[in-house]
């Protein structure tokens, strides 16, 4: 596991880098605009990868295969026997179709995945505007009931703590509530036992990448927020995170983002197929 966090954390650094150039345009386009280019480009690079990573052959016969089969259905649906051993290779047909599209989407996975996370920086949440406020949570590493340690957040003039700390010791949860004060980006620092601790803080207008969560040494947790970097094994905090306020678009906004960059994706792979000549 420690290896797979620090596999994934050395890829976050690499991805951070390219996603925040790659997809720069966010920042200045309108959402749902930024949101089709960029879903338009994924649908067209998917639809050359299925056609270069699979046996493009294997599944037009495939194909063939199963509309013999429905229209052996078809013209003898009369015959109780061919009916059942034409339903049979139309099965058979469909799960040998299936079978070979397994290749191209596992090959696209884990980099598809990487993109959507770094997409998620930007779409997911929206910063925080001057005079709103915000939760932030840290939660403390240690077992349950162990005695906890006194945490403050540094004085910064970018926002005013309004709130807290209020300690849940039953599950080791420190929360404040912050008023942002200054655009910009910042870091709130966390006194801790004599340790310091950082989170970024975003506040302004428009689109800008928004880290959520400052992670442990969750594999899965790093994966899905990837700006900052993970806070170490032997750290008394477990993870800090901000409850920043949620976009709202059904094109660009928090959770719709990603159903409308799958739907859109997709029909620019259907509209491109005949111009590149893949088969699915």
């Amino acid at each position: 596991m420690a290896f797979l966090t620090l596999l994934i954390t050395w890829i976050n650094i690499a991805t951070n880098a390219l996603g925040k150039h790659a997809f720069s345009m966010i920042a200045v386009l309108p959402g749902w605009l930024s949101n089709t280019i960029i879903s338009a480009v994924l649908g067209v690079i998917i639809l050359l990868l299925i056609k270069y990573t699979s046996n493009q052959k294997a599944i037009s016969q495939a194909k063939d295969y199963i509309k013999a089969n429905m229209l052996a259905l078809k013209l003898f649906k009369d015959s109780l026997a061919v009916t059942f051993i034409s339903l049979g290779k139309l099965f058979k047909g469909v799960f040998l179709r299936l079978g070979l599209m397994l290749k191209p989407l596992l090959i696209m996975f884990i980099p598809f995945t990487l993109i959507v996370c770094q997409l998620g920086l930007w779409y997911q949440a929206r910063p925080m505007t001057t005079g709103e406020e915000a939760m932030v949570i840290l939660q403390l590493a240690g077992e349950i009931g162990s005695p906890m340690p006194n945490v403050a957040i540094q004085p910064t003039s970018a926002m005013d703590v309004t709130v807290g700390p209020v300690r849940a010791v039953s599950n080791r949860q420190v929360f404040w509530i912050i008023k942002a004060k200054e655009n910009g980006t910042h870091n709130l620092t966390f006194n801790i036992d004599g340790q310091q601790v950082e989170k970024q803080l975003v506040i302004g207008e428009g689109f800008k990448r928004v880290s959520l969560e400052r992670p442990g040494q969750n594999a899965y947790d790093i994966m899905l927020h990837p700006m900052e970097e993970p806070l170490k094994s032997d750290s008394i905090i477990q993870s800090i995170s901000i409850e920043y306020p949620d976009r709202i678009s059904k094109t660009s906004g928090t959770d719709w983002w990603v159903g409308y960059l799958t739907v859109v994706s997709m029909a620019f792979a259907v509209i491109c197929m005949p111009i590149f000549k893949v088969k699915i």
